[in-house]
């Protein structure tokens, strides 16, 4: 797909709120830092993507394992990119409509014509840019998606929705919309996993969640979270992703990379977990 023409709506037009903080603020400097973390993929894990889980802390900490995922990732040009919603505004399930998302040095645009398709097909998502404007899950990955194919356009959806059988209804209607569309779209999922406790609980409690990932299993995720309390911020939009890529054909998942901020401050104690996941 090529590029929108015309400009987009100034209103829609989504600046940066992170750029400077968990990434660099300068569009020279983010595209060396991004470039080296996508070189950092193992070629053996190379190949076309259904969907991608990737984390959105601060680059010191996560961007390797983001760079190790998506660097082996072939996404097609349109990407749904689902993302937690850290500031409980807006939505439930939140589309961003149209317009685009600016990062240094560039602007991404939004695919307003499939989002007007999804907001169709699924009445439970809803136009909605207040759960986005604050909002850094979806803008920390968007460089790296950028980085690889400067043609990217998206349809950013924040999700808050806690009830799987509202994920799997919602994830059944946009399968069946991005069938009808006849061009490929990927997903691409932004969560971290546990937060702030030790490193070695944290390998225990995510190996537990991304079990049931790696199953290809959106409600037993949901399941084994909230019974073990795992404190993975994008759950709800991994569980919508994997039922949207099983009504796809997804057949398989691969763990890409997994590390914990530990490795990166020396505190041990009191860590973040980050895991990458392709499904394919």
């Amino acid at each position: 797909m090529t590029r929108e023409a015309r400009s987009p709506d100034p209103a829609l037009v989504r600046a940066p709120v992170v750029a400077g903080r968990f990434y660099p603020g300068s569009a020279k400097a983010l595209a060396r830092d991004v470039a080296g973390y996508l070189a950092g993929a193992d070629p053996e894990l190379a190949g076309p993507a259904l969907l991608c889980m990737v984390p959105h802390a601060g680059y010191v900490f996560s961007g390797a394992v983001t760079g190790r995922t998506l660097g082996a990732a072939e996404l097609p040009d349109t990407l749904l990119l689902l993302g937690p919603n850290h500031t409980g505004l807006g939505a439930r399930l939140a589309v961003w409509p149209g317009g685009a998302w600016e990062i240094p040095g560039a602007a991404v645009p939004v695919a307003e014509a499939l989002a007007t398709e999804l907001l169709e097909a699924a009445p439970r998502l809803t136009a909605d840019r207040a759960a986005h404007l604050g909002e850094h899950s979806l803008e920390v990955v968007l460089p790296f998606l950028y980085a690889r194919n400067p043609a990217v356009r998206i349809v950013p959806v924040a999700v808050a929705e806690p009830d799987p059988a509202v994920l799997a209804e919602v994830g059944r209607a946009v399968a069946e919309t991005l069938r009808r569309g006849g061009q490929p779209v990927g997903i691409v999922v932004s969560s971290d996993m546990s937060h702030y406790v030790s490193h070695e609980a944290a390998k225990r409690r995510d190996a537990l969640a991304l079990s049931r990932i790696l199953a290809l299993d959106p409600r037993g995720l949901c399941q084994v979270v909230r019974r073990e309390g795992i404190t993975m911020c994008g759950v709800l939009p991994m569980a919508l992703g994997l039922f949207t890529a099983l009504e796809l054909g997804a057949r398989e998942a691969f763990l890409a990379a997994y590390a914990t901020s530990g490795e990166v401050t020396g505190d041990m104690e009191q860590v973040v977990g980050y895991a990458g996941v392709l499904v394919r």
